[in-house]
């Protein structure tokens, strides 16, 4: 059984261990790792543990950044990739099904990019590191960052 779509670009193994990473912990993991729980900190060192990193938290991350809202220490086209590459992320591509998925969400969270990451997660059937307790709120497994 494959978990993700063959447009996925990196499938994941039925065998290995998924998390998908809300953008925060992304953030954190590069640049405040001090922030991250004890627990988040060993699932994401942890070899069997399959970390997946989504196009939807690039956008949010180059959206951000063009507003002014989030500094990085170089672009976010040589930042993100080099980032997700260092730490061999599996990045997850954005789907139509994804989409309309994240439509169909209560409203319990107005954030897009969160909401699109809901529906990846539900979709993929993997739980979602995050802080953000409105998550908690959805029909998603939720792992504490």
């Amino acid at each position: 059984m494959n978990l993700c779509p063959t447009t996925c670009s990196t499938p994941l193994k039925e065998d290995d261990l998924a998390v998908l990473l809300d953008t925060q912990v992304f953030l954190w993991m590069n640049a405040s790792p001090q922030r991250l729980s004890d627990a988040a900190k060993s699932m994401i060192v942890d070899p069997a543990q399959e970390l997946l990193f989504s196009a939807v938290s690039s956008w949010e991350i180059s959206i951000k950044h063009a507003l002014g809202r989030l500094h990085l220490p170089e672009p976010p086209v040589v930042y993100v990739p080099s980032r997700i590459a260092g730490a061999a992320l599996a990045a997850i591509s954005i789907e139509h099904s994804h989409t309309l998925h994240a439509g169909s969400l209560p409203n319990h969270h107005r954030d897009p990019f969160d909401r699109l990451l809901i529906a990846q997660a539900q979709e993929l059937d993997v739980p979602i590191l995050t802080s953000d307790t409105l998550f908690d709120r959805y029909d998603v497994e939720v792992v504490r960052a």
